[in-house]
C-alpha cells in the first residue's frame, strides 16, 4: 500500500539493482574471455592476486555501504524496532525533544555532521579505485625494467664470428625473458584499470544512493521543523497582526513629522534667500551711487 506522506524515504533499491547488473554485465565478459583472462592472470599471479582481492573486498564495502542506508531509512519512516547507527545522534535529540529545543541550528549541525560520516565511509572506495591503477602501474615499471634489463643482457650474450643460423637462434632464447617482462608489465596494467572501472562504477552509485538519502532526510526535517514553526505561531497569528499594524501606523506619522520639518526647513531657506538677495540688490545700488 502507497503512504500517504510526501516526505517519506525512499529505499536505495535501485541502486543496488545497479551494481548487480553492472557485476553481472562484467562476469559475463570474463566468463566469454576466461582463457584470455586466465593466461593474463599467470603471467603474474602474485600481483594480479593481490589486485583481484582488494577489488572483491571494494566491491563488497561498496554493496555495504548501500544497504545499510535500509536502516536508517526505516528509522525515519517510523519504524522503531530499527535503531540506527548513521542518524544515532538524530535519534537522542528526537528522543529526547520534551526537554530540549529543536532549532534550525541544531538540525544544521546534525546533518553536516551526517554529511562528514557518509563521506569518510566513502574515503576507504575511493583510496580502493586509486590503488587499483597504482598497482597496475607498479606492474608496469615492474615488467618494463625487467625487460630493459634481460634486452641488455641479451645483447652482451652475443658474440660476433658466430653462424648466422647459430646467432639467430641466440637471440630468439634470450628473447624471451623481455618478453615475458612485457607479459607481467600489461596484464597487471589490465587487471588495475579494469578493477579501477568496476570499483569506480560501483563507488559512483553508493555516492548517489547516499546523496538521495541525505537530500529527502533535510527535506523531510525541513518539514518537521516548518510545522513545529507554524502551530505556536497559529495562537497568536491575530495578536500579530495587531502589532504590525501599530509598527505601520507608528512608522506613516513618523514619516509625515519628518515631511513637515523638511518642508518648514525649505521655506526658512527660501526666506534667508530672499533676503540675502535684496540686501545684495541695495548694495549694489548703493555702489553704483558712489561712483557716480
Amino acid at each position: 500500500m502507497q503512504s500517504s506522506d510526501p516526505y517519506r524515504l525512499s529505499t536505495p533499491t535501485i541502486f543496488l539493482v545497479r551494481m548487480a547488473v553492472f557485476l553481472i554485465l562484467v562476469g559475463f565478459v570474463g566468463l566469454i574471455l576466461h582463457k584470455q583472462v586466465t593466461t593474463a592472470f599467470f603471467a603474474n599471479p602474485g600481483l594480479n592476486g593481490l589486485i583481484l582481492g582488494l577489488e572483491l573486498f571494494g566491491i563488497v564495502l561498496a554493496v555495504t555501504q548501500v544497504a545499510r542506508l535500509y536502516r536508517e531509512i526505516a528509522w525515519v519512516n517510523g519504524d522503531p524496532d530499527r535503531e540506527p547507527r548513521l542518524l544515532a545522534p538524530m535519534a537522542r535529540i528526537f528522543s529526547a525533544r520534551g526537554n530540549v529545543q529543536v532549532t534550525q541550528s541544531l538540525l544544521r549541525h546534525v546533518l553536516d555532521s551526517l554529511s562528514t560520516r557518509l563521506d569518510e565511509a566513502r574515503e576507504t572506495s575511493r583510496y580502493l579505485t586509486g590503488l587499483m591503477v597504482f598497482l597496475g602501474l607498479l606492474g608496469t615499471f615492474w615488467g618494463l625494467l625487467e625487460t630493459v634489463g634481460s634486452i641488455g643482457g641479451v645483447i652482451a650474450s652475443l658474440q660476433g664470428g658466430q653462424e648466422m643460423t647459430a646467432l639467430f637462434n641466440d637471440l630468439k632464447a634470450g628473447l624471451a625473458r623481455p618478453l615475458s617482462g612485457m607479459s607481467l608489465a600489461f596484464t597487471s596494467s589490465l587487471f588495475g584499470l579494469a578493477g579501477s572501472l568496476v570499483l569506480g562504477f560501483l563507488d559512483l552509485q553508493a555516492g548517489q544512493a547516499q546523496n538521495r538519502f541525505f537530500t529527502e532526510l533535510e527535506d523531510r526535517l525541513s518539514a518537521v521543523m516548518e510545522n513545529d514553526a507554524q502551530a505556536p505561531a497559529a495562537g497568536h497569528g491575530h495578536e500579530s497582526i495587531q502589532h504590525l499594524a501599530a509598527g505601520v501606523q507608528s512608522m506613516v506619522a513618523h514619516m509625515r513629522q519628518e515631511q513637515q520639518l523638511i518642508r518648514d526647513w525649505v521655506e526658512a531657506q527660501a526666506e534667508r534667500q530672499e533676503m540675502l538677495q535684496a540686501s545684495l540688490d541695495k548694495l549694489f545700488a548703493k555702489r553704483e551711487r558712489e561712483l557716480r
